[in-house]
Order: C-alpha cells, then structure tokens, then sequence
C-alpha cells in the first residue's frame, strides 16, 4: 500500500525559477526567431542562394507557436498544503478535520461519505486517531483518517465537486510473542519492560479480575507468563498487537491459566482453563482497574457524619474520571443521583443479585434506567459526589435485598466445556495449538515470529 504523500509549503527562494514548460518556452522562441531571421538572409526573391528583402518572402510563424499548446504556458499549480492532527477528549471528527482548516461544509461533506459507506462510526471515535488534510487555496481537496493500524481512510474530491471515500487495509502478517518474567513491583511494569503493551497488561488483568484483587493479593516473587498475537506490514514493520491467547498467574494467592477459545456452538470468545472452565464468573470480584482499596465492608465510623454504622460497600481509591464497569450482565434499575450517594447506578442481575456504584463523576453515554449492560462495559466514571471527601467509587453487592462483602463473595461460575463434549474436543484442538506456540517460542523471556503456526480463530 502507498501511503498518501505530503506536499508541504517550503519559504520561495530570492532568485527567480522557471517550470519546465517556462523553460522549453523560452528556447524555443529564441530559436523561432534565429530560423525566421535566417530564412530573410538566406532565401532571395528568385528562390536562389543571397541576400534579399523582407518583402521578398513571407516569414515563418515562429516555431513556439507550432510546439507549444496553452496548457504547456500556464503557470505551474501551487503545491496543496497539508496539516495534521489528532482527535481530542469529546471532540467530533467533524471538530477536528474544521480545526486543521477545513471550511466547515466541506469537512461535513466529505465525513459524510465515510458515514453513508459505514466505513467509521461516528459513535465510537477514539481520542488520539489521526487525520490529515490537503487544502488547496483554503478548500479541502482531501482527507486521509487513520481509523486505526493498518486501515486508512481516504477522501478525494473529483473535478465535479463530488467526494469519493475509500478503505486501504495494509497487507498484516502475524506473529506470536511470548512474555514471561518474576514480579518484583507489579505485572504492568515488569511486561511492559519486555515489550507488552498497555492493551496486553490489561487483557491480562480482565482475565483475572474474577479471581485476583491485583492491589493487595499480587507478591514479589509471584510470576506471569502471556502470549499475544503482533502484526507487521509486508516491510516488517511493527502494525499493531493482537489478542491475548494465553495468560498464567503463578502466585502466593493463586496459581492458574488460561486460554483464549472461542465455542463454535455459541460464537461467544472467553478463556479457559486446561480443564475447560471459564475465566468468567458471575460477577467481577472489582468493577475498576488500577484502584486503591480504601475502605472495606463492615461497621466504621463515618468521616462526615462521625456516627458508627455499618458501611454496606467497598471504597476503592481512583482518580476522577477512571472508567467503572458493570460487574456483571443485567439492566439499569437506576441512574440518577440520591442523597449522600450523589450520582448512583444499581443493576440488577439474575438469582437476585444486585449492585451498585456511587459517587460518580458522570455516566457512560446512553445510560438510562431499563437499559441492558454487559458485564465489563463502562457505566460510569469515578468521582467525588454526594457526601464524600474525595474520588472514589464506592460499590456494594445485594444478594435478596441483604449487603454483602463483595470481597469475600463466593460466586457462580461461567462455563464448563465437559458439559459439551464437542466444544471440549474443540478446545482441546485449540489449547495444543496455542501451547505448540509457546513451546516454539522456548523459555526465554521474550521471542517473536511463528508465522507458519495458526492461532485458533478469535
């Protein structure tokens, strides 16, 4: 794939510069010339060799005028300026390509296209994704997004004023990585000092977050171990990480693994364990990453009201604005503030289970009473509202009306393969794969490159 190339406006030199077609213009008048004025020398009012008058013969045109076409005279087009930059926090696609100097119509105009194709969901922008503009004498003549690694968006106005949108995928070729090591401070740090990024540590994270509180019950000494999906372009350059395919914890507080498999009788992709058991339980044991257990269940005296009573949730310490995520599947019973709660959300899941998130700083967009969520979608956003002395998200289970401590709750289980021989065949097939992938990527802490292996599908 060629990439969009950039023209960029450069200072004009002192001296003066002639375009080609300038150039062969001025040559040629000056030997059209030389030939007319020979041709009054030479040829004589008899048609012999000699000296003769300019009325004698009739002068021929000049030989720029036979060559050369208007098109060929014009001055060359001004080079097209162009300006990049990337989409802010809350700011529309529209907003950006009008803030690198788009007129406001033709930028609608030519998101638009990329809308009607269904190329790009306005809806689900993230801040960071890059665009760039062409503008030719202040008019938009083209707009490349980059929606994501390795896909490119680009628009192009045609000589009607039409726009014409089209996708340019990079041609990716995957690869596995291995990255193992022992954890002296935290897993983030110690993968990410071995090549993982953000997304790995995270996906790591979420398969855990059922069994392990990773503030309070991960030790120096304990080890990990995941392999993840890379992909290059055809020039062996970097494109993006993939999937999370394998990921262990061995630890004081738990020791277990699992594997990325996708059931073909459900399409529903989770992890297990070597025996077929899901990662997934019922609830999340914590609705939020990276948070400081501040305050746990049971009776406290209160830091505003100062009375002694039972504090029927657990606090966990976190920034304003950190992502809180449902617990588990259910529907929105309530979103809306109430009294020392401030901004409160309860959802309600199956077996007569409930739970609720207080204090928020705002909600997820579209959140509203009756609505269905998912376990792990963003429902609101950590704050300092109702009676509190500072961010936090404070979060309680009910279990028939009755608070219970989330921490120490024994919840049900997700799925267990052995129930659908078939689907444990299959996922025996993919855990072999899976695990001819880490033996060929040996012990070493960090190793790339099996193409000629196949991950199970995701």
């Amino acid at each position: 794939m060629q990439d969009a190339q950039k023209v960029s406006e450069t200072s004009t030199p002192a001296r003066r510069t002639y375009s080609h077609g300038v150039k062969s213009l001025i040559a040629l008048l000056v030997l059209g010339t030389g030939s007319a004025v020979a041709g009054l020398l030479i040829v004589g009012p008899s048609g012999q060799n000699g000296p003769g008058t300019a009325s004698a013969a009739p002068a021929p045109p000049p030989l720029a005028v036979t060559l050369l076409s208007a098109t060929d005279i014009q001055p060359p087009a001004a080079p097209l300026e162009t300006v990049t930059g990337t989409l802010a926090r809350r700011e529309t696609l529209t907003g950006l390509v009008q803030r690198l100097g788009a007129p406001p119509n033709e930028a609608a105009g030519a998101l638009q296209t990329l809308y009607d194709k269904k190329l790009i969901d306005p809806r689900r922008l993230r801040p960071g994704m890059e665009a760039e503009v062409f503008l030719d004498d202040g008019h938009l003549s083209a707009l490349n997004v980059k929606a994501e690694a390795g896909r490119n968006l680009f628009i192009t106005r045609s000589m009607d004023g039409d726009w014409t949108a089209a996708a340019l995928n990079a041609r990716m070729i995957p690869h596995y990585q291995r990255v193992s090591a022992p954890i002296e401070t935290s897993i983030y740090e110690a993968a990410l000092k071995l090549g993982a990024g953000d997304q790995q540590v995270v996906d790591f994270a979420s398969v855990f977050a059922y069994d392990v509180d990773f503030q309070r019950e991960i030790h120096p000494g304990d080890s990990f171990e995941m392999v993840y999906e890379t992909y290059t372009d055809e020039a062996g350059h970097p494109v993006k990480a993939g999937n999370l395919l394998y990921a262990s914890l061995n630890g004081q507080a738990l020791k277990r693994s699992f594997y990325r498999f996708t059931p073909s009788d459900d399409g529903e992709t989770d992890y297990f364990d070597s025996n077929g058991e899901s990662a997934t339980k019922f609830l999340m044991k914590t609705p939020i990453n990276g948070a400081r257990l501040s305050s746990s269940f049971g009776n406290r005296k209160h830091p505003i009201s100062g009375y002694t009573r039972l504090h029927k949730g657990t606090d966990f310490a976190a920034p304003t604005g950190t992502p809180v995520y449902a617990a588990g599947n259910g529907t929105v019973e309530w979103s809306a503030r109430r009294g020392g709660y401030g901004n409160y959300i309860i959802v309600k899941h199956a077996n007569g289970y409930k739970t609720a998130y207080a204090h928020l700083s705002r909600y997820a967009s579209g959140l509203r009473k009756g609505r269905r969520v998912r376990q792990g979608e963003v429902i609101g956003y950590v704050g300092s509202t109702g009676a509190s002395t500072g961010p936090h998200l404070h979060y309680e289970v009910y279990i028939n009306g009755t608070p219970v401590n989330a921490m120490k709750l024994k919840l049900p289980t997700g799925r267990k393969l052995a129930e659908s021989p078939d689907m444990l065949a299959e996922f025996e097939t993919a855990k072999d794969t899976i695990d001819t992938i880490r033996a060929e990527q040996g012990a070493g802490l960090l190793s790339v490159s099996l193409p000629t292996t196949n991950p199970p599908s995701p």
